[in-house]
């Protein structure tokens, strides 16, 4: 996101449902987190060039970085006051760990990985204790962004420790079959057993970087009125 007025709408209306509810659905578990994200990766149409005149107050912070130096990238998460780095390029784990020496432990790491089968699912094991999160997004040529699902089943093969986010084309349409499926994964059954949050994004754009607050409302609401 990058327009003042509309990240203001967003963190104003995340508020309105941890007020309301007591949640907002974008990371879940023991409490809930919304998270508000700025893509920091120069050939995205949702580059954030120019620091926004309003940063969100009521949701934690992502930095979305692409195969970035690691020195913009300390500069860059203080001077959004970043609570979390989103790592979207081919950052080895030798990156992770440098970054962690530079950043500190202060701000959470999350490293995505493009999934479209089972077989995909094995490059997480050399990230396993240097991320924070993963996060599982559906294969594409270009990093984030297609709009397209992937097939979540595959991800009941997942066996590993670290916890991670869902994206990969989420829509409107999707909340019935995300809470089913969330709430069979927190009795510890089904795909998304290790879910802790969702990513929505293109899905949720009147244009690229300006959500629909209309659409985010009737789903977020949707979703917690569920739960």
């Amino acid at each position: 996101m990058r327009d003042a007025a509309n990240i203001r709408e967003v963190d104003q209306l995340l508020a309105e449902l941890s007020t309301v509810h007591g949640t907002s659905y974008f990371v879940h578990g023991p409490s809930y987190i919304p998270l508000m994200g700025f893509i920091f990766w120069p050939p995205s149409k949702r580059y954030v060039s120019v620091r926004p005149t309003y940063l969100p107050e009521h949701c934690q912070r992502v930095g979305v970085f692409v195969d970035e130096d690691i020195e913009r990238v300390k500069r860059i998460a203080a001077d959004y006051a970043l609570d979390f780095i989103q790592l979207h390029g081919r950052e080895t784990p030798e990156y992770l760990r440098a970054l962690r020496s530079v950043c500190g432990d202060s701000i959470a790491t999350i490293k995505a990985f493009n999934i479209a089968t089972i077989a995909d699912l094995a490059a997480t094991k050399p990230y396993e204790g240097l991320a924070d999160y993963f996060l599982f997004d559906t294969k594409t040529q270009l990093p984030g962004g297609s709009g397209l699902h992937f097939d979540w089943s595959v991800l009941a093969d997942y066996a590993g420790t670290t916890p991670y986010l869902l994206s990969g084309g989420i829509g409107p349409e999707d909340a019935e079959a995300l809470q089913s499926s969330l709430q069979r994964g927190g009795a510890g059954g089904g795909p998304l057993a290790q879910c802790v949050g969702i990513d929505l994004n293109s899905r949720f754009e009147l244009a690229p970087a300006l959500k629909d607050v209309a659409a985010l409302r009737r789903f977020l609401f949707q979703m917690n009125c569920k739960s």
